[in-house]
């Protein structure tokens, strides 16, 4: 008898065609969802501030699934909380709108540690920083606050910057209260803080509820940098070095990917708005108000913008905050 071939049933015919397609797919290259998860997950820290936008964006647009990363928001309270979460290997990275100055302290405890590859200066025009009084307030300029219980976000950047601020505006005498940025406006209108110096979105949200408003916005540029219109490096995004040796070619598709999110912001400001919902307390048509920041990558910066950074630094030297002078271009990433 002849041994003929037998033909598998249709169920087993689906089976080996389904095969044959992954093995092809696997030759050409894994869908992009595959190459998501197959590479290392990629933390990145943010406390929920409007500087953070083109990092929400690009979650949101899926630059980073693109690019085949596997990137992880991770919630923060405050600037310090993310550089501490980078110091224990608790992210690998910072979003804008991370104190510069806390990425700092952390570069000081352990040298080398992280990488700065795009800041979000801002002043008197791209509105990041300001001090807000109750809208009942008789406050008109700064040194009517004399005296008077102020309000600062947590951390020592935040606290050092609203002392800083308030006694070069000639306001002495201030008691400053660390309170998380959510809570600024609150405690002005139950008349527990005669104001606030704090970080957008929380200057619209009160003026647009109609229970604070704006004393002075760009105050950092003014009192510290001693120009309105000068660019206060305040908050940056990073990566820690321990990331980028052990992941070289993820850590460029990042930052490119990132960097897909600042084109983006930069291009469609009005469009890109819309991604500070779930990531900001403001939502809905309020997200048209809110004043964005500016960014500057890594490869943008131009001396001029160095010199303006290291004041800013300088200042937490001569305060104390800092044990020692730190230089913005030794923490500069280079690509």
């Amino acid at each position: 008898m002849l041994n003929r071939p037998v033909s598998p049933s249709p169920a087993r015919r689906r089976l080996l065609q389904t095969a044959s397609a992954s093995a092809a797919l696997a030759a050409l290259g894994a869908p992009l969802a595959v190459h998501a998860q197959a590479g290392p997950k990629i933390r990145i820290g943010y406390w929920p501030i409007a500087a953070g936008l083109p990092f929400y964006a690009a979650v949101e647009l899926g630059y980073f699934k693109e690019a085949g990363l596997n990137v992880e928001p991770l919630k923060f309270a405050g600037a310090q909380q993310i550089m501490e979460g980078m110091l224990s290997d608790r992210a690998d990275g910072s979003a804008n709108g991370t104190g510069s100055a806390n990425i700092a302290i952390g570069e000081i405890a352990a040298p080398g540690s992280f990488k700065i590859f795009c800041s979000n200066p801002s002043n008197a025009k791209h509105v990041l920083d300001e001090v807000i009084v109750p809208v009942g307030s008789t406050a008109k300029v700064m040194a009517d606050l004399k005296g008077k219980r102020v309000g600062s976000g947590p951390g020592i950047q935040n606290v050092t910057l609203a002392k800083t601020v308030l006694e070069r505006g000639g306001a002495s005498g201030v008691t400053v209260v660390e309170l998380p940025i959510g809570q600024h406006v609150a405690a002005l209108a139950a008349g527990q803080l005669d104001g606030c110096y704090t970080l957008e979105p929380t200057g619209t949200i009160g003026r647009l509820n109609g229970t604070t408003r704006v004393l002075e916005s760009g105050v950092i540029a003014r009192y510290v940098l001693g120009d309105p219109m000068a660019p206060w490096f305040g908050g940056s995004a990073s990566l820690t070095s321990a990331f980028i040796k052990k992941n070289p070619a993820e850590a460029k598709k990042f930052i490119a990917a990132y960097a897909k999110g600042v084109a983006y912001v930069r291009s469609k400001p009005d469009e890109a708005r819309q991604y500070l919902k779930g990531y900001t307390a403001i939502e809905g048509p309020l997200t048209g108000e809110v004043p964005l920041a500016a960014y500057m990558l890594y490869d943008e910066f131009k001396p001029a913008d160095v010199a303006h950074f290291q004041k800013f630094f300088d200042l937490f030297s001569e305060k104390g905050i800092f044990s020692s002078r730190l230089m913005v271009e030794t923490m500069l990433y280079k690509g």
